[in-house]
């Protein structure tokens, strides 16, 4: 009654920011006796609509539980949103202003949380208006900042209150304000408010024709005129009261129930009563089933099953009581659906895809008994689910190519398996196959260090090959053959173990050649030693010009064999030879015969 006799008009617009995403929602459910108007602003941008979304659904959900505008009633709207947003399996915390409005059709009360605003205009004058719960507005109240400045303020979306807070959740609950006939009621997020100015706002509605559609699109117009740099996604909702809601019988009613009360009393009795008691109590079930009845119908279209799941049950249970044969069966088929799905889901969080996806497609034959209610849902659970087994089906088929060691393929599948638990938030999914990647990169990389550690290892044999065969060279170079032959025979087991053919004929050719060096050196000693023995004949004989020759021979042969310790000893004997020839007098050389 209270609907019928009112009017209550609204319009509303929202738009989408300029990369296509709009973060905002809003919704109302209007009733016989109460309505519920809520308006969310999703603070977390990058899950598209999700947390806005969410919050509007569960804020109206809790009003339709128990429609009222007390303010536990507010409270509860509120406390829903904010659960919900907690509850969301999402792979980000969810976040968002909002602004919650109740109303008997006579009067109003809101609960807000964030900076989402709303107006109440009295003959085209502010009546009432909230603020906002940021640190902009913290600084405004200890005149740190003035009035004119919170649109542009960097502080203006540091909110201390909104929805997603697991601890310290205080929203604002306004106290009932009173409504007359005209007043508007304006809600709008910060892309309005942030580029038009509350006095416009006032202006416009203060010119308001009986359509708010008009306020709304003057407004929106105003607003993309300007055209700023910066225009976010924004909503805008304008709620006309152009009658209230006024009881006839308020004071009939009082009236008529004292002076039924006394003849009924007398007149029926306890029979009377109890009756009456009976036939209100049948009335009372039948319109709880009812009511059950629409709200299960209503919750499934809201995909809230546990809920729809708890009316269904009361309502049955009320059906088989008044013995209602067409609401038992209708009853009956919609709760072997919510069952069929409350299964498939519990089976789905046990992560038993393959049993949940036989569930929903069971949940699938029983949405045709009720007119395909819930189907959208059901194919959503059913996409999901496939997706799910595509996800383990892709990690096995990897796993399987890892043990035959194709790992490119194998990585292509973990990659893919990842790619699509990461599009539908599994995140069991996701790390799983995370967990493949990492075991995958884990046996290539034991591998790689095998095959690294092998080439480092014949690096360090080269190395050691090639210092000892560069020694060699060096011992070579200054004459020292034996060392020199030793060094090529070090090197030549160095390059044997690493199989090295080439290194092994370059080596064997330097042995060679040192060798025959080794020679030519043993038969120049043997023939110096021969000159040397030659002049110490002489010496004895004190032919010391001919000792000195031989001795000269020799040292020419050592010389040319770099033999300085052989030179300095030939010095040494030269030395005693002069010196023996000057102590003595010189003597005919005797005749004898040179060695050969």
């Amino acid at each position: 009654m209270r609907k019928q006799n009112s009017e209550f008009l609204t319009a509303f617009t929202s738009e989408a920011s300029h990369d296509i995403k709009n973060t905002d929602y809003f919704g109302y459910v209007e009733l016989d006796n109460f309505a519920c108007y809520v308006m969310a602003d999703g603070i977390d941008d990058q899950l598209e609509a999700l947390s806005a979304r969410l919050a509007v659904t569960a804020a109206t959900s809790a009003f339709l539980e128990g429609p009222s505008m007390s303010r536990r009633a507010v409270k509860r709207c509120l406390k829903a949103a904010n659960r919900a947003l907690l509850e969301a399996k999402s792979k980000t915390r969810l976040k968002a202003s909002v602004i919650i409005v109740l109303t008997d059709y006579v009067k109003l009360r809101y609960g807000q949380a964030g900076n989402i605003r709303l107006r109440l205009y009295s003959n085209g004058f502010p009546h009432h208006e909230t603020t906002d719960q940021s640190l902009t507005l913290d600084m405004v109240k200890e005149e740190r900042v003035s009035q004119d400045k919170v649109a542009a303020h960097i502080e203006r979306n540091n909110l201390y209150a909104y929805l997603g807070q697991e601890k310290d959740f205080h929203p604002v609950v306004s106290r009932k304000l009173k409504l007359t006939d005209s007043d508007v009621l304006a809600l709008y997020t910060r892309g309005v408010w942030e580029h038009v100015d509350e006095g416009e706002i006032r202006d416009v509605i203060a010119e308001a024709s009986d359509d708010p559609a008009d306020t709304v699109n003057s407004i929106e117009d105003m607003l993309l005129s300007r055209q700023p740099e910066d225009l976010n996604k924004y909503t805008l909702a304008v709620i006309f009261c152009n009658k209230l809601f006024a009881d006839p019988n308020k004071k009939r009613k009082l009236r008529r129930v004292l002076l039924l009360m006394l003849p009924v009393a007398l007149a029926a009795g306890t029979i009377a009563v109890m009756l009456v008691v009976r036939h209100n109590k049948r009335v009372e079930k039948r319109e709880q089933m009812e009511l059950g009845y629409t709200d299960t119908i209503e919750y499934i279209q809201m995909d809230n099953y546990p809920k729809a799941q708890e009316k269904c049950e009361t309502a049955y249970d009320l059906a088989k009581d008044l013995k209602d044969a067409r609401m038992i069966t209708e009853l009956g088929d919609l709760m072997k659906l919510v069952e069929a799905v409350m299964r498939g889901q519990q089976l789905l969080e046990e992560e038993k895809y393959t049993e949940a996806q036989e569930a929903f497609l069971e949940a699938a034959k029983r949405a045709e008994y009720v007119d395909r209610l819930g189907a959208d849902y059901i194919s959503q659970r059913l996409e999901l689910t496939a997706t799910y087994i595509s996800v383990y089906d892709l990690i096995y088929l990897g796993d399987s190519l890892t043990a035959n060691l194709q790992y490119d393929k194998a990585e292509e599948k973990y990659l893919e398996a990842k790619a699509q638990a990461s599009k539908i938030y599994f995140n069991e999914g996701r790390t799983d196959a995370l967990d493949a990647l990492d075991a995958l990169y884990e046996t290539q990389k034991e591998q790689r260090q095998e095959e690294d550690e092998a080439r480092r290892e014949q690096l360090t044999q080269e190395e050691a090959g090639n210092q000892l065969l560069a020694q060699g060279d060096t011992a070579y170079a200054q004459g020292d053959y034996e060392s020199a032959k030793v060094y090529y025979s070090s090197a030549m087991q160095k390059f044997v173990q690493l199989q090295d053919q080439v290194q092994q004929e370059v080596i064997q050719e330097k042995l060679d050649i040192a060798q025959r060096k080794l020679d030519e050196k043993e038969k120049l000693e043997t023939e110096a030693e021969k000159y040397i023995q030659q002049a110490e004949i002489l010496s004895d004989a004190g032919d010391y010009n001919s000792a000195r020759k031989y001795y000269l021979l020799a040292k020419d042969i050592y010389a040319a064999m770099k033999e300085e310790d052989r030179l300095d000893e030939i010095d040494r004997r030269m030395e005693m030879l002069n010196i023996k020839e000057e102590g003595q007098v010189p003597v005919p050389a005797p005749e004898t015969e040179l060695i050969q």
